[in-house]
């Protein structure tokens, strides 16, 4: 895997770019028609046994899409359900918008000891279909417009999201919403 990513980022780096939304369809379609991103990967329901919110177990379900517009990775989170979770937490807070920054690391829990050694704190972790943990951070920066996520960067995580980057890099437009998996 070296030091970067399958499509060139960077390891401790800004991978991601999140948003809340309320509608994943028209979030989908207005970054493919606007943004020039496409295809959308999704997963219809992310509610994955061991999610933790705030150190008790989560049972907050969300509908998740995966696209790319040039090197930029972008995730749309539309939450389907009112349970308590840091996604309900920020449109609460202050609507739909920019939810989180991912940064990718090849060991999080080393990443995370370094954040926590710098003030932030953890509010939300959760297994993800490739593999290890992703950990949501808040509260370390005064500065910081939104949570960071560490992302486990796996095999299979920089396989099957490079895949994704290549995708889009050649998308002639058809088929624009495609499973995850």
């Amino acid at each position: 895997m070296g030091e970067g990513l399958g499509w060139g980022q960077p390891l401790g780096s800004v991978a991601q770019i999140a948003y809340v939304v309320p509608d994943l369809e028209a979030a989908m379609a207005h970054f493919q028609r606007d943004c020039g991103a496409g295809p959308c990967f999704v997963i219809e329901n992310f509610l994955q046994p061991g999610q933790i919110y705030r150190g008790a177990p989560s049972h907050a379900d969300m509908r998740i899409a995966m696209t790319f517009a040039g090197q930029t990775w972008i995730e749309l989170i539309q939450p389907l359900d009112r349970e308590p979770s840091i996604y309900r937490e920020a449109i609460d807070a202050h609507g739909y918008g920019l939810h989180h920054h991912g940064i990718a690391f090849a060991d999080v829990e080393a990443a995370l000891a370094g954040y926590l050694a710098r003030g932030w704190k953890e509010c939300f972790r959760s297994p993800v279909p490739t593999g290890g943990d992703v950990v949501f951070l808040e509260g370390g920066n005064a500065a910081a417009p939104a949570f960071i996520e560490l992302l486990p960067v796996t095999a299979a995580m920089d396989a099957h999201f490079t895949s994704f980057w290549r995708a889009a890099r050649d998308w002639d437009g058809k088929d624009p919403i495609r499973p995850f998996i």
